[in-house]
C-alpha cells in the first residue's frame, strides 16, 4: 500500500475532510490526475467531477465537486473547491425532484434576471448528475 499524505477539501461552507489519505484522483480542466505522496509541486483548475478520496484503511469517500483548484505541494494536497458535496448525502429520488423544478423554474421565470438565477441552480444540478455518470 502507498504511504499517506496529508489532504483537505474546503468549500466555501466548510471543511468537508482533513486527514492522511493514501490517494486523491481529482477532475482537472486538463484531464483527471491522481495525487500520491511526495508527487511533484504543482496547482491546476478543478472541473465539475467527482473526488476520489482512497483513506489509509483502505475505504473510499467520494466527493462532487463544482471548479476550483487543487494545490500540490511538499506539505500534501489542498483541494478549494467552489462547492463541494459529499456523494453519499444525496438522495437519488429527492435529487431527480429538484431537477425537475429546477427545470419548472427556469420554464416560468418572468424576466431575466429570475431565468439567470434558475438557469445557474439548473446547471449546477446537471453538473451533479453528469458527475454521477446518470
Amino acid at each position: 500500500m502507498a504511504d499517506p499524505f496529508p489532504f483537505e477539501l474546503v468549500s466555501p461552507e466548510r471543511l468537508l475532510l482533513s486527514e492522511s489519505v493514501v490517494s486523491v484522483v481529482v477532475p482537472g480542466t486538463d484531464g483527471e490526475f491522481t495525487v500520491l505522496k511526495d508527487h511533484a509541486p504543482f496547482m491546476a483548475t478543478i472541473k465539475p467531477g467527482c473526488v476520489v478520496v482512497t483513506q489509509v484503511g483502505g475505504g473510499v469517500q467520494k466527493f462532487f465537486v463544482r471548479g476550483g483548484f487543487a494545490d500540490v505541494n511538499g506539505a500534501g494536497l489542498t483541494i478549494l473547491a467552489e462547492q463541494a458535496i459529499p456523494l453519499e448525502s444525496l438522495d437519488p429520488d429527492a435529487f431527480a425532484l429538484e431537477i425537475r423544478n429546477a427545470e419548472e423554474d427556469v420554464a416560468d421565470a418572468r424576466d431575466d434576471a429570475q431565468r439567470i438565477v434558475a438557469q445557474t441552480k439548473l446547471q449546477q444540478l446537471q453538473d451533479i448528475r453528469e458527475a454521477l455518470g446518470h
